[in-house]
């Protein structure tokens, strides 16, 4: 299928080719997004390192696979102007990144690609969106039928002599894959299946399972909790302050997508020394925020 937004800018299905493509304008995008927007009192943002945009192509390939019917671009005779790529598991529509050019926004060419990538959510009862605070986002997400929920982030540099002794967690593997989509389907109503066989290479994977409860922490290499879900508080905030442990002494860690039902998060971020941030938007279809729970940004 292809739509056309203009007689220039026509929306269409991603193809493999257009991931090199779409990595460098979702990445200027935000990189612009993040310099127009950052607390002052925060270093300069700096644009994706070498690291983080081989991450990005390796995470729109595996949607690729996975959800091609999901991923779409919108271009006109200059290139790409526009990319949304998007999932589905079970009953759960996930948006994972969606980006305008600039200088081709506020002309339809957002609101055509969000429509053509909802088209993958026929039959799914729930959804999620981790949205930036751009009012143009927020806005259309919310003509779409999402509730917003704002959401903190915490940052700063972990004050290690506050770092509890954490028992009973352990490193997670590919045998943890059942008991990560139960405890998924407990929090969120729905697995991430495919996703944990995929982010098992990507992070770290440290997990819970034992009488007090379970769950799981992808960890990035340098620290903090990319995804986080358990079946309980306690256990959650085990599994982050194994998280921020992880984080090296006098770096700077950040945590997002915390709604305001994650407060057991903020006590363990608080008790560390982090400063907690008011900064984007939830957005949820048909479901209350989950918790205890920390979506991820591409996964949620």
């Amino acid at each position: 299928m292809v739509v056309r937004v203009s007689e220039a800018v026509t929306v269409r299905p991603m193809r493999t080719g257009d991931i090199d493509e779409s990595e460098a304008l979702t990445g200027a995008a935000f990189h612009a997004l993040d310099v127009a927007t950052q607390p002052a009192d925060w270093p300069l943002p700096v644009a994706r390192s070498d690291a983080r945009r081989q991450a990005w192509r390796r995470r729109c390939s595996h949607l690729l696979a996975h959800d091609a019917r999901g991923c779409w671009v919108a271009e006109d005779d200059s290139g790409l102007v526009g990319v949304a790529t998007s999932l589905r598991r079970e009953t759960m529509w996930i948006l994972s990144s969606f980006a305008v050019r600039e200088g081709a926004q506020g002309q339809g060419v957002g609101s055509r690609l969000l429509e053509a990538a909802l088209t993958h959510s026929e039959g799914c009862i729930r959804g999620m969106i981790d949205s930036s605070h751009d009012p143009r986002a927020v806005r259309r997400y919310h003509r779409a039928g999402f509730t917003i929920h704002p959401h903190m982030l915490v940052h700063g540099v972990v004050e290690r002599s506050r770092i509890p002794i954490v028992e009973h967690v352990r490193d997670g593997s590919l045998g943890d894959l059942e008991m990560m989509n139960s405890v998924d389907r407990l929090v969120r109503d729905a697995a991430h299946l495919v996703d944990h066989e995929f982010l098992v290479h990507e992070h770290s994977l440290r997990v819970v399972d034992d009488t007090t409860g379970s769950g799981y922490v992808y960890v990035p290499p340098d620290g903090g909790a990319y995804l986080l879900a358990a079946t309980n508080r306690r256990t959650a905030s085990r599994l982050l302050w194994d998280a921020l442990a992880a984080t090296r002494a006098n770096e700077q860690v950040t945590v997002d997508c915390l709604t305001g039902e994650q407060d057991w998060a903020v006590d363990v971020a608080t008790e560390a020394g982090l400063a907690v941030y008011q900064r984007g938007y939830l957005a949820l279809r048909f479901m209350k925020p989950p918790a205890p729970y920390i979506p991820s940004p591409h996964f949620l």
